[in-house]
Parts: structure tokens; sequence; C-alpha cells
């Protein structure tokens, strides 16, 4: 009887044991299957599947009108499971010549034992297209006797090249990328956060390690980057690379470049430097020709720098276009003596004849009609010693020492254009603002971006700065056309049927390496018409071996491109005739005359 009641309790804890084993195998089924479900899932979906970012192609830069001078292209990155290559000499020998890679290299790539390896690296999608159609046809002849030769194991990844359809056209302001995608220089490189798109995610089988073709699922989609549309007219810029190119070339300089501007909205419309470098292929390039030069390398302005000394003189009316002052031949000035660059005696020049003959002696006489702190504000309201504001990488503020640490010498150095430095766009921005009636407007090369979806938003307004009066400009406008004429020092820029402005440089050049001057700055900077000015072009050539003077060296070149411009942007000439301009004491005293006699026969009114 004891015993029928022990296995009865026994059979009794049996029934509540597998019970309770019941009931926490319903419980963790309950767990799994509802509470837990999703995280499950996902494990049981990351060993089954892997995920991968989807590129996104960065945006383009193009000019004023859409056309594309750096785009992001299609590629395919062709990537291989070692572990399927059964044979890696006889498939190396099938998949170079369709590559166009040699042999060996492929064959390295494909031995061993690693899962991932790349073969090629952005290549053109058609080659993975004819390399899938090979392996296809080579597959499908195989008898069942010579499966074990199949030629499996490649597989494509989506991914984009950088091209630069225009070349080296403007490579120094546009840039390049680095071969991971990043912006290295130029452009490229200060607005990489804007162009630089956002990449997608998407997910696929994962068979033995290797990306299973047809099971991509997109997850997030890939966005491109934005579009920066440049103020940049490529025409423009490709008769301005071409002309700098040339006169680099035939005086043998070191180095030259061509900024056009608008001086009333401060948009560049060419910025051509040479020589330059193609973007396409920087493997074996010079990093000195990676910069751009036109912000970042400076230079003493030379004469074109006494403009700024004319237009504080004539702002501060301690000068008129018809002042007369002796001119000598050279000038003794803090324990040093300064000479005009040819011999004469001394002269009755006008204001207007100084600038026309490009006196130094004679700059410097109407420098010492100004304090130094005077002709210092002038400088600085022009904008040397301070950033332009163009926004483009590496810019230089230039050099401009502070009054305080003036010599005896400094005074007459800065009058006529020297003992301080500017870029190229730092000069090119003085020159707009006397075009622009005395106002300065930053310049910029961005006229704005356009989204993904094509949404054009326009470049904020340029900052302005009121220089000196209209009055002044208008005056100063007046006597720099006096330098293209047949007596004045750039005839050769010259353009028949428009009146034209400007002014020449030859300056000294400072040589970092040798701490001291060697060799000169040319340069001719104008604009036109010259009394209803559109558009300013500043031609500097640096170190010419042939010839030095800005007016034989960069006249032609500036009459070659605005000729260019003001036909192309279809801008007449203005009809009005040349004043005359008094350039000596000879000619003010006809002058007067003339006025004299005309008042008398009733042809003035008074």
């Amino acid at each position: 009887m004891g015993d029928l009641l022990l296995s009865k309790s026994r059979i009794k804890i049996l029934i509540i044991g597998v019970f309770m084993i019941f009931v926490l195998l319903a419980l963790q089924l309950v767990r799994v299957q509802v509470i837990q479900a999703s995280e499950y899932q996902s494990k049981a979906a990351n060993e089954m599947e892997s995920t991968r970012n989807t590129p996104a192609p960065r945006g383009e830069i193009t000019d004023i009108n859409g056309v594309a001078f750096a785009r992001s292209v299609s590629a395919i990155t062709i990537v291989v499971d070692q572990t399927q290559i059964t044979d890696p000499a006889r498939v190396a020998n099938f998949a170079a010549p369709i590559l166009g890679l040699p042999v060996e290299e492929v064959q390295a790539n494909i031995t061993g034992t690693r899962r991932y390896s790349i073969v090629l690296k952005n290549g053109r999608p058609a080659q993975w297209d004819l390399l899938t159609k090979e392996i296809y046809e080579y597959n499908k002849a195989l008898t069942n006797e010579q499966l074990d030769k199949r030629i499996i194991g490649f597989f494509p990844e989506r991914s984009f090249i950088r091209e630069y359809p225009s070349g080296s056209l403007i490579s120094s302001l546009v840039g390049f990328v680095r071969a991971d995608g990043i912006g290295a220089t130029g452009l490229e490189s200060s607005l990489n956060s804007v162009i630089t798109g956002t990449d997608g995610r998407y997910s696929f089988a994962n068979g033995y390690g290797a990306e299973i073709p047809g099971s991509q699922r997109e997850i997030v989609a890939a966005k491109a980057g934005t579009t920066v549309r440049l103020t940049i007219d490529r025409d423009v810029q490709w008769v301005a690379a071409k002309a700098i190119a040339e006169a680099v070339k035939s005086s043998r300089a070191a180095s030259g470049s061509v900024i056009v501007m608008d001086p009333r909205t401060g948009e560049i419309v060419a910025h051509a430097t040479a020589p330059t470098f193609d973007p396409n292929n920087t493997k074996n390039v010079d990093l000195n020709l990676m910069r751009n030069s036109s912000v970042q390398d400076v230079y003493e302005p030379g004469s074109t720098g006494k403009v700024m000394t004319l237009a504080a003189a004539l702002e501060e009316k301690t000068v008129a276009p018809t002042t007369v002052f002796a001119v000598p031949y050279k000038l003794k000035r803090g324990g040093s003596t300064f000479r005009d660059h040819d011999r004469h005696p001394v002269q009755q020049l006008t204001t207007s004849g100084i600038l026309a003959v490009s006196s130094n002696t004679g700059t410097i006489k109407i420098g010492e009609t100004l304090s130094n702190d005077k002709l210092y504000s002038y400088l600085n309201k022009f904008g040397v010693g301070v950033k332009t504001g163009s926004g483009l990488p590496g810019e230089s503020a230039g050099l401009m020492p502070k009054v305080k640490d003036w010599s005896g010498t400094t005074a007459p150095t800065v009058a006529f254009g020297q003992g301080y430095s500017v870029t190229a766009m730092q000069a090119t921005s003085v020159f707009a603002t006397i075009a622009n009636n005395g106002v300065r407007v930053s310049p910029t090369v961005i006229a704005g971006t356009q989204d993904a979806s094509g949404h054009f938003t326009p470049a904020a307004n340029r900052t302005t700065t009121r220089v000196v009066s209209e009055d002044t400009a208008r005056e100063l406008r007046l006597m720099m056309e006096s330098v293209v004429s047949p007596t004045g020092t750039a005839p050769s820029a010259a353009i028949p049927g428009y009146r034209v402005a400007g002014k020449t440089g030859t300056a000294w050049r400072y040589n970092d390496k040798t701490g001291g001057y060697s060799g000169y700055t040319a340069s001719f900077i104008g604009f036109a018409p010259a009394d209803a000015p559109r558009y300013v072009i500043n031609v500097t050539i640096q170190d010419p071996r042939n010839g030095y003077y800005g007016g034989l060296l960069g006249g032609p070149v500036f009459k070659k491109v605005m000729t260019f411009v003001l036909q192309t942007k279809h801008v007449a000439p203005t009809g009005t005739k040349v004043m005359p301009v008094a350039l000596n004491q000879k000619d003010l005293t006809r002058m007067k005359a003339t006025q004299v006699s005309a008042e008398k026969s009733g042809a003035v009114r008074q």
C-alpha cells in the first residue's frame, strides 16, 4: 500500500514537472514570437543579409549658363570573392584583356582567401557589362563535366568619379577632388560640404560573403549634392585663357593671369591663369600649379597703384586734374633717390599728364599733398591690406605696413605703387571701384546654388563701400583715358569705336628666395566703355624675360579679351566723344585760350 502511494506521488510530481516545462516553453514561445519578435527577425536578417552605402554624386560646378566645369559620372568598382576563384591564373588571363589591366595585376588581386578584393576601382559601367557578358558566354559553353571551370566570384559596386569636361580651362579656380572623393583644392575644397551629397543605404543577400545579384533592396535613397553655378562665362574664359597662355609663352614669363569683372555686381566673368594643370590627371602635377595665384600670391602693383594716390588727392581736393607740377627726372626723399623710367628735363605736367606718362616723381609730389595717415586710409578703403571677401580659398589680405612703421622713404614709395603688396583680385577691385562711380563691391564667383530638385537660389547681394565720390571717379576715369592714347603708356590697349581707360604697371618684383628685388611684374588694368564702364579686365604677367613693360605685354591681351567681351555681351559704343585733357602746361594754356575765345563769341554759355 505504501509503495502504491509513493508511485502515485511520483506520477503527480512528474505530471506537475511536465506541465511546468510546457508552461515555460509556452512563455518562451510568446517571448520569441511576440515580445522579441522584431529583435530576432533583425538578427536573422543580419545573418542572411548585409548592408552597404549607396554613394551619392557630388553636385556639379557650372558656368553662368549651366555648362559643367565639374561633374560626377557613374562608375563601377569591380570586386571579387577570392575563395570562389578556383584557378586564378586562368581567370586572370580571361578577365585582364576585357578590363584593360595587366594579367599580373588581376591575378594578384584575385588570388588568396579574402572575401573582398578590389580588381578595378571606378571603372566604366560598360567594362562591367562586357565582363559579365563574356563570363556568361564562357560559362554557357562549358559541358557538365567542365562545371568546375566556371568563372564566378566577380561582383559590382556602384560609385562615382569626378570629371572635368573643360580640362585645364579653369582648374586653378575650380580645383579637383582626391581619390576618396573629397575636395582637395579650389572650390571643390572650400565648397566641399555644399557639393558633397548624402550617401544612401541598401541591403543585399549575403551569399558566402559576396553580394548576390538581384537581391538588392534600397533602404535609404542617396541624395545628390548641391550644384554650384558660377558667374564665369565659359566662352569668355576660353578667350582669356588662350590670350594669357600665349602672352606668358611669348614673353617667357613665370606666370600670368586675367580677371574679367563686372564692377556693378562684383561678378567675376573670367578667371584665367597660366601655366595651369589638367584636373583629370593630377598624379605628377607641381603643387604650385594648383594654387589660385589671383588670391593667394601677392605682388607690388607698381604704377597701377598710382590711381589710388590720385583718387585720394582728387577726393581731398588737394589737386585738380589741371594742377601743374614741376616734374624732374629724379627726386631725393628720405636719403634715397627716386627716378622716372626715362631721362627727361624738368617738365611742367598737369595731374592728368603725370598719370598719362606714369611719372614716379610727379606722383610722389601729388602724394605729398596728403598726410601719411590720409594716404594710408584711402589705400585701406580701396581694399589694400584687407581680404576682398571673394570667399575663394587661401585668399591673402596682401601686405600693407601701418603708418607708425613707415620710414622716410615709405610715403614716396607707396605713392607710386611699391612698398606694399596686393593680390590680382584686390588690384582688379580697385579699378572696379573707380569704374563703379567710387563704390567698391566685393568680388564673387558664385552666382547661386541649385538643389537636387532643380530649385535655384541666387547668391546674396555683395557688400558695398563708398570709397570716393562720383565726381572724383568720373574725373579719374577721364584722366585714365589718356593712358591708352597715342601719347600714353598703353596705346596697344585701345579698341576702335570704344572709349577705353586704364593704367599700366611695371613694378620691381620681390623675390622671397633672394630676399631682394629681381625681375618685374608687368600689368595693365582697364575698363570699357570709359564713360559708362561695363567690364574691368586685369592682365598681370609675372617675371617676363622678353620685355617687361605693362603696356607692351598687358595691353594687347586686354584688347583681345575686352573686344570679345564687349561683342559677346552686346555692349555698344556709347557714342560720346573723348573730352580733351590737358597733359602739360602748354596744353593747359591752349585749352584756356580756346575757352576764352569761345566765350567771347558766345559759343559757351556762362
